[in-house]
């Protein structure tokens, strides 16, 4: 897809920050690390944890993150989950790779032009720069994916046998169609609208996302998607006339959307095949999911269980958090965000990891 890796400059580069981090990794617990992929075309920005007091080869993990552009540290919804996730999993005996998205912090790249399978990709580059870390025991190093990160460790474990575990936060394990059409239909339940408002906010998601789902890889997508809204906007009018509503407050974002829907992300995730995907993976998978989280709903869970035991893996454990939303916060953190000041993972779902990784040694 991309140029081979060529330019001896840039192997020195990658040599010389491996070997400032197997130095820094002795005297310290965390170290700022930079890496560049195989086609030499992104630099990648980290921080590398280690248990404190590290002298033999440990297991590392690396966290892979959801949908729109984050840092290392994970910062959403006012707390840095992926660096509360780090402290957990190193005090668990685990190195833990943390990395900027593209485009953000220090690694290069253009976020917006990138898809789930180059998320995937990735993630793949930082296993194989861990690979070469000192420390780091290079046959067991798994990922750990929040969100859309679910379904990009999925494929990284897909294409590289590398990958030796999977823990899913959170993570997609749904067909890119239906996780769309599971998102939006749990967000407008909770939205404080009317019932009628509702109806036609899945109606018109609906009509949207198949139109996208069928003309994905099609040059006139655009055109289809106005054609659709068009279409449906014509009986909604009537429909509206007809309910005697005289100042009518409801709005579809379709130049948004038709703008995201025909850029390269959302083609490919609205095709993806969850269950082809995860149907392939075949190394140790840990699933958990929050019961009031509205981005991936809790019935996701099950796909994680029922799609890998198609393909003959049944070393799948899968466990639903009760009263966290998508950030293993509590749901009332939601409307009290500026209350949110979390010193640690959500503890039910710290303790399920510990227990989980402990299993795996």
């Amino acid at each position: 897809m991309k140029k081979p890796y060529i330019v001896s400059c840039i192997l020195m580069t990658i040599f010389s920050w491996s070997i400032l981090g197997n130095i820094y990794a002795q005297s310290t617990d965390s170290i700022r690390v930079k890496f560049i992929n195989s086609h030499q075309t992104i630099q990648f920005g980290g921080t590398l944890s280690y248990p404190q007091n590290t002298k033999a080869k440990v297991p590392a993990i690396i966290i892979v993150s959801g949908t729109g552009p984050q840092d290392r540290d994970g910062n959403m919804g006012g707390t840095p989950m992926f660096k509360l996730l780090a402290n957990l999993l190193n005090k668990n005996g685990y190195a833990v790779l943390r990395v900027d998205d593209r485009g953000v912090g220090e690694t290069t790249g253009k976020y917006d032009s990138a898809t789930t399978k180059d998320f995937a990709e990735d993630a793949l580059t930082a296993l194989h720069f861990l690979q070469k870390q000192k420390n780091i025991n290079p046959n067991k190093i798994g990922l750990l994916g929040h969100s859309e990160g679910g379904l990009a460790i999925a494929i990284a474990a897909n294409e590289s046998k590398d990958v030796k575990f999977l823990i899913s936060i959170s993570g997609i394990a749904s067909n890119g169609l239906d996780a769309l059409l599971d998102q939006n239909d749990a967000i407008v339940d909770k939205a404080p609208i009317p019932i009628t408002d509702k109806k036609r906010y899945n109606e018109i998601n609906k009509l949207m996302f198949v139109t996208a789902y069928h003309n994905a890889n099609s040059t006139n997508m655009a055109e289809k998607l106005d054609s659709t809204y068009s279409f449906w906007k014509t009986n909604d009018d009537a429909y509206v006339k007809s309910l005697g509503i005289e100042y009518d407050h409801f709005r579809f974002p379709i130049y948004m959307y038709v703008h995201q829907a025909t850029g390269p992300w959302y083609r490919y995730f609205v095709r993806i095949n969850a269950e082809k995907i995860i149907s392939n993976v075949k190394v140790p998978v840990l699933a958990l999911n929050g019961d009031k989280d509205p981005m991936v709903v809790p019935s996701n869970l099950l796909h994680w269980k029922d799609y890998a035991a198609e393909g003959g893996n049944h070393n799948v454990s899968t466990h639903l958090i009760h009263g966290v939303n998508h950030l293993y916060l509590p749901e009332s953190s939601v409307k009290n965000p500026s209350k949110i000041q979390p010193s640690a993972f959500n503890t039910e779902a710290s303790d399920i990891i510990a227990q989980w990784l402990k299993s795996l040694k």
